[in-house]
């Protein structure tokens, strides 16, 4: 019973009656993201929590709109949860080079050709100084 969404409907008066108005917030991503890398063992969560909720908010205002491109809560605890994957599986790798992997590995492949190129610029300006993981793709 969704109202904003596409085939649903709006609740009947007599049914909507017997609840009570909520009020909703917009979750603090900052928040959400250090928690995460924390319980992940970062040890520079809160740097990098900031980072990374900095380049979904820059992607969502600069990246193109498409439809299959989502930069909401549900994307951005993808990519903590993929990080804290990748640090344990990665062994001694840098933090900033698990989160800048987890980052490309999921975003990368759905990107269209033009937003790719703001894609990079973006992550050059956000991420100065660190040098992009190599995929190892050679069990593929």
């Amino acid at each position: 019973m969704n109202p904003g969404y596409a085939g649903r409907s709006e609740l009947p008066d007599n049914l909507a009656c017997l609840f009570r108005p909520v009020a909703m917030m917009v979750p603090d991503f900052g928040a959400i993201a250090k928690i995460t890398l924390m319980s992940e063992g970062f040890k520079q969560n809160e740097t990098l929590a900031k980072k990374v909720v900095t380049i979904y908010d820059l992607m969502k205002k600069q990246l193109s709109k498409q439809d299959h491109y989502d930069f909401g809560m549900r994307a951005v605890k993808s990519v903590l949860n993929a990080s804290g994957r990748i640090k344990r599986d990665g062994g001694d790798i840098d933090e900033i080079t698990v989160i800048i992997k987890a980052i490309r590995d999921m975003n990368l492949p759905k990107f269209i050709a033009e937003d790719v190129i703001l894609f990079d610029n973006l992550f050059i300006d956000l991420f100065p100084d660190c040098e992009e993981p190599e995929n190892d793709n050679d069990a593929l």
